[in-house]
């Protein structure tokens, strides 16, 4: 049994990586879409704001769909579809057709991991939930780097447009893969289905959800972690190729630090949990978080940059992976529903984020937007400590 489980579940995390990589994948381009299509560096961030728009709302639709016919049948159908509208990304004409591609695509890669958590939180026990999600999220960590630094090698190669020719062929194939576990794996079947839920009904379940307390409070903390947190991750690559003259495949390479953060949280997140608790870890990840923006933002040299990123990584999964974890069991008796609505603020405070983070970048460059990203986060994190503290939870299933 738990060998099927983590095979599943290592499964899931391969769809995890292609969804990190498409998220990620334009970050290190604005400066040549900018230049391609003649807008600014915040106009061309208008790719990533499209996309994070479609992958937020339409959390309301996956989120039913999951609970009638099975989470892990819908990542496995979702995944598939994700390669239609990646590979259209590759052959946007014009700067609108490329916003129009990524929000089609957008709109399949969000059911990918908020399912795949669901999923996990429905055939995992809460003890060992989040060293596992902790692992599962190596793939998330992993298609981030991927997305970044690739997505830059491949333009000064071949062109913007050849990382989603490479990210389309990978959904494919993880969608085969997840095909046949389905076939073979009866743990993926295991997760009971309703057929009386609709959309209709999962939208009214997700608004009954935010009369409970502590689902407003999780949900309202992920929208602003995702508003500062990707509002400016997104900036980074540019802000170190128009800082520094690198070019795309060098500040996409610098940008694995993020990456590498991430690994070091999951790799040693037993130990982490144990030692820090909830809180600790929502406090810590907020401070965390701080030091590595602020290192960031006043790094004299291109090298000095990497320890403020590798920081932001490690920061921002102790934080998330702490919010990812109460989401699962904020309301168990409608799991789907509640990650899909973590997911919907999620990615709509990263939209929000994205759009405001332009107007401050094309005006003032990126420093400001990341010394307030610092003090926000670290007030987020502190907040987040003290909310836990109040909490008293029940039993956890």
């Amino acid at each position: 049994m738990i060998l099927m489980t983590n095979r599943a579940v290592f499964l899931l995390s391969l769809a995890a990586f292609a969804s990190a990589a498409s998220l990620r994948a334009t970050d290190t381009l604005l400066p040549q879409l900018a230049a391609e299509f003649s807008v600014t560096t915040g106009g061309a961030s208008s790719v990533i704001t499209a996309f994070a728009i479609s992958y937020g709302l339409l959390q309301a639709v996956y989120g039913p769909l999951g609970d009638r016919y099975g989470r892990y049948v819908m990542v496995c159908l979702a995944t598939l579809a994700s390669a239609l509208g990646t590979f259209a990304c590759a052959w946007a004409p014009t700067l609108n057709g490329l916003i129009l591609a990524r929000f089609v695509a957008g709109s399949t890669v969000g059911a990918l991991i908020p399912l795949s958590m669901g999923w996990i939180g429905d055939v995992v026990a809460y003890e060992q939930r989040q060293a596992l999600i902790a692992r599962f999220l190596l793939g998330q960590i992993l298609g981030t780097a991927f997305g970044q630094s690739i997505a830059g090698v491949l333009a000064e190669q071949y062109g913007w447009r050849a990382i989603f020719v490479v990210l389309g062929v990978l959904y494919l194939f993880v969608g085969g893969l997840l095909l046949q576990e389905l076939r073979s794996n009866p743990i993926t079947r295991q997760t009971a289905v309703d057929a009386s839920v609709t959309i209709r009904s999962g939208l009214a379940r997700m608004a009954r959800l935010l009369t409970l307390p502590w689902v407003r409070v999780i949900v309202v903390t992920v929208f602003v972690e995702g508003m500062m947190i990707f509002g400016s991750i997104a900036f980074i690559p540019a802000h170190l190729q128009q800082r520094f003259s690198l070019g795309p495949a060098a500040a996409g390479a610098m940008v694995i630090a993020y990456a590498a953060g991430g690994v070091l949280y999951a790799l040693g997140a037993n130990r982490f949990v144990a030692g820090l608790g909830e809180r600790g870890l929502a406090l810590g990840g907020g401070l965390v978080l701080c030091l590595g923006y602020l290192l960031l933002a006043f790094a004299p040299v291109p090298w000095a940059s990497l320890p403020g990123i590798l920081l932001i990584g490690v920061g921002f999964y102790m934080l998330h992976n702490t919010l990812q974890v109460n989401a699962t069991q904020m309301a168990p008796a409608a799991r789907g529903a509640a990650m899909s609505l973590f997911a919907l603020c999620l990615f709509t405070g990263q939209s929000t984020g994205v759009w405001l983070a332009g107007k401050v970048v094309d005006a003032y460059g990126a420093e400001p937007v990341f010394v307030a990203a610092a003090l926000g986060l670290a007030l987020l994190g502190w907040n987040l400590r003290r909310l836990l503290k109040m909490q008293a939870r029940p039993a956890r299933a």
